[in-house]
């Protein structure tokens, strides 16, 4: 056999770009983009993106969704995709087919048409023998800055309400029996009706996904549920523009930053060390020294049988750093919580491991319970924390939710028994394209800004926040990742490796700045949710040591005029700015001498 030629220098250069990007050489599907007058929309995997009337977005998405019994996305295989544009406007017509765990195919048939005026997306979907999921249809997305924005909801029964998008972030669905929901945005009336079953809507930030997303089939209904073999599925949504034209958006080269006035203090920073980690971690002891994080989150599962060993392992951590030290416990709060508590309190002072807090998490609300199901057996939050308090006295106390801000909002804790409230975040629980990861920053104010309403002034730790999903509330796992793709509630992602995670790590903080956030954690120092990598230092290490050192400084407000673009971070002197997108970009910042270009995903410091 000949042997393999090398491939050319230019490509050798594309992959490592997409490796310095994104951590992985393989490249995200292209949209494909379409117009109808001044209607425009974007297809990407069979699914409509980013509607817009003159540029200005009217519709996130309308996608066609198959999930599997732990909430998985399904991707379809599609073939026959056929185009045809005339005068009138643009017709897409496609097949897919997907298959479920356990092998069965469901193939279905789209069809998008759209003019100046409509857009049209039917699909009619066939299974071929029992197929088994947990949701099978549309889903439409409505994007968040709509939030307050009044609406019209036509129900099933014909009545009709005048409502408002959310505000506040809706812990249960704000709206079911849906068949129409009608808005105004800059003087046009956009209609979406939808056909075929019952729909409802639930606020999609609660994930920090930054939409409103209408779905098939209430989650009151059983799922998993199995579609019949042989059985046909039709739905449809239908969206109709009417009135005044919006105004087109005017596609500016340049980016304003301008600082602002004083905003608190910049939190401080923490790493999060799992029982796993403990030695991995240890081994690259210096390089947390060089980070220098203000808060070490060491977490122990209890309730998964994790005990003297892996909290000594800890305590070896927690010996070489000055950092304060919180243990993250999981208990099985299934019988005394007293015993369960006092044996973990007894392992801690066996190993020598100082505590200044400890957050106390029952093990029943690891999983998420949705609406329409039961809460599973659990103690009530006054138990739990008043034997966490005798078995740690003296000590911070905390709680919350281990998992998202969705269970804290669903199942809000006595924040009067507390001295500090704490939950994470996961962009990539409904979707992980490159894109959609980015635009969760859109609903990091809205989540600051409710989780204030629930729990007023109390001290306030968010994290950990990655983009890998740590643990899976709404299934049995999180999804393998060995090709190292882009993959929904995957808890390794190459965009860790990238500079994609240390521009969003940044704009995390900088869209986090109306919390008031006493610390917030930015994954871990080894492993998956890391900032070293196998060979070293991933591009996130030097943002979170930047952010490290400016922890305690005067915070000041940072405005953008394009904040789907650019953020950036200001205290004192320093600024440190972050590209959300793949794109170079110039950006200015106001009353300085600063005008700077910055490359794809680049984070910058600079000085004031």
């Amino acid at each position: 056999m000949p042997p393999i030629a090398a491939p050319p220098p230019a490509a050798r250069s594309m992959s490592t770009r997409a490796e310095t990007l994104y951590g992985t050489a393989a490249a995200e599907p292209q949209p494909l983009r379409f117009s109808a007058g001044a209607l425009s929309f974007e297809l990407v995997g069979g699914d409509v993106h980013a509607v817009r009337i003159g540029g200005v977005e009217i519709i996130r998405a309308i996608q066609y969704l198959i999930r599997d019994r732990d909430w998985g996305t399904l991707s379809p295989a599609i073939a026959d995709l056929v185009v045809v544009q005339d005068a009138i406007g643009v017709t897409v017509t496609y097949s897919a087919t997907v298959r479920d765990p356990d092998g069965a195919a469901l193939t279905y048939a789209a069809t998008i048409a759209a003019t100046n005026a409509t857009l049209d997306f039917t699909v009619e979907a066939r299974a071929e023998r029992d197929f088994t999921t947990n949701r099978l249809g549309f889903c439409v997305l409505h994007p968040a800055h709509l939030a307050g924005t009044p609406l019209t909801v036509e129900h099933g029964d014909g009545s009709v309400e005048r409502a408002t998008f959310p505000e506040l972030i809706a812990p249960w669905q704000p709206f079911t029996d849906i068949r129409a929901l009608i808005h105004q945005q800059s003087g046009a009336t956009i209609a979406c009706r939808l056909d075929g079953d019952t729909f409802e809507m639930e606020d999609q930030r609660n994930w920090s996904d930054a939409s409103y997303k209408t779905y098939v089939r209430p989650l009151a209904r059983p799922w998993p549920y199995v579609v019949p073999g042989g059985s046909v599925d039709r739905q449809s949504v239908r969206l109709s523009i009417e009135g005044a034209a919006i105004a087109t958006a005017h596609a500016d080269t340049s980016i304003t930053i301008t600082p602002g006035a004083p905003v608190g203090t910049m939190p401080r920073i923490g790493l999060a060390v799992s029982a796993a980690e403990a030695a991995a971690t240890l081994a690259a002891i210096d390089a947390l020294g060089a980070i220098a994080p203000q808060d070490l989150l060491l977490s122990v599962r209890a309730d998964a049988g994790e005990g003297a060993a892996e909290i000594a392992a800890l305590a070896r951590v927690a010996a070489c750093t000055n950092a304060r030290v919180t243990l993250e416990c999981v208990i099985a709060a299934s019988g005394d919580l007293d015993e369960e508590l006092g044996t973990v309190a007894w392992l801690v002072a066996d190993a020598g491991l100082p505590l200044d807090g400890i957050a106390v998490f029952p093990a029943p609300d690891l999983q998420s319970t949705p609406p329409g199901s039961a809460w599973p057996a659990c103690p009530p939050f006054d138990s739990i924390y008043a034997a966490a308090r005798r078995a740690f006295p003296g000590i911070a106390l905390g709680g919350g939710m281990f998992s998202y801000f969705t269970e804290l909002n669903r199942k809000r804790p006595p924040v009067e028994l507390l001295d500090f409230v704490s939950h994470a975040t996961c962009p990539i629980v409904h979707a992980a394209d490159d894109r959609s990861v980015m635009q969760t920053l859109e609903a990091i104010p809205h989540i600051v800004r409710s989780a204030r309403e629930i729990i007023g002034a109390a001290p306030y730790r968010l994290g950990p926040s990655t983009i890998g999903m740590r643990q899976n509330p709404y299934g049995s796992r999180t999804m393998d990742n060995p090709d190292r793709g882009r993959v929904p509630m995957a808890s390794v992602d190459p965009r860790q490796d990238g500079r994609f995670a240390a521009a969003w790590a940044l704009g995390y903080v900088a869209a986090g700045e109306a919390g008031g956030l006493e610390t917030l954690t930015l994954g871990a120092l080894t492993g998956p949710f890391g900032v070293l990598g196998p060979d070293g230092p991933r591009p996130v290490f030097s943002i979170v040591r930047d952010l490290a050192a400016l922890a305690g400084a005067p915070r000041r407000a940072c405005r953008s005029s394009a904040p789907d673009r650019v953020l950036a971070v200001a205290s004192g002197d320093h600024m440190l700015l972050a590209n959300l997108t793949p794109a170079p970009c110039v950006v200015r910042v106001e009353d300085t001498s600063h005008r700077l270009d910055l490359d794809a995903y680049e984070t910058r410091r600079i000085a004031l």
